[in-house]
């Protein structure tokens, strides 16, 4: 006999998670060439969509940017600083802040591996479609999207 179980939806977090795992399946190798851990990347990227900002990038932002809890990020870049990927120094404006950003060793890991990855989103693009692709980063920004505050209720689907 089949056990009674509350639950209709499948389980979402589990699921994301997995994809995500998926993905990083294909992308860890290049990382571990590197010498990179998963943070350490997720940190690299960042500072490279921001290596334009001369004053660096608060670490606040690039602990939301990055998905990482203020004390994990702090180990990150000492380590990261320790092995020349990243500077960090107080913010002018706020000695209470500090700054990041990447040196040039670590634009330099931001540029190489950004050509193995791009490699994989292009097959990726090329097993699911470009159409199936983009509907993907449509339907996970729909769901991040969710998070903002939309009043005093959930939205149900028929409110569309």
């Amino acid at each position: 006999m089949k056990p009674h179980t509350p639950f209709v939806h499948r389980n979402l977090p589990r699921l994301l998670l997995e994809a995500r795992e998926a993905v990083m399946a294909h992308t860890r190798p290049s990382l571990r060439a590197h010498g990179l851990s998963d943070q350490q990347w997720r940190v690299l990227r960042v500072l490279g969509e921001h290596a334009d900002e001369a004053a660096g990038v608060e670490t606040g932002r690039v602990a939301r940017e990055a998905y990482m809890l203020g004390p994990s990020l702090t180990g990150v870049l000492t380590r990261m600083a320790r092995d020349g990927l990243i500077e960090r120094e107080r913010c002018p404006q706020d000695a209470r802040r500090t700054v990041v950003r990447a040196t040039a060793q670590g634009l330099a890991k931001v540029q190489e591996l950004s050509e193995s990855i791009e490699a994989h989103y292009a097959w990726m693009e090329c097993e699911l479609g470009k159409t199936t692709l983009n509907a993907l980063y449509e339907l996970l920004d729909g769901v991040i999207a969710l998070q903002a505050p939309q009043g005093d209720k959930p939205p149900t689907w028929d409110e569309e």
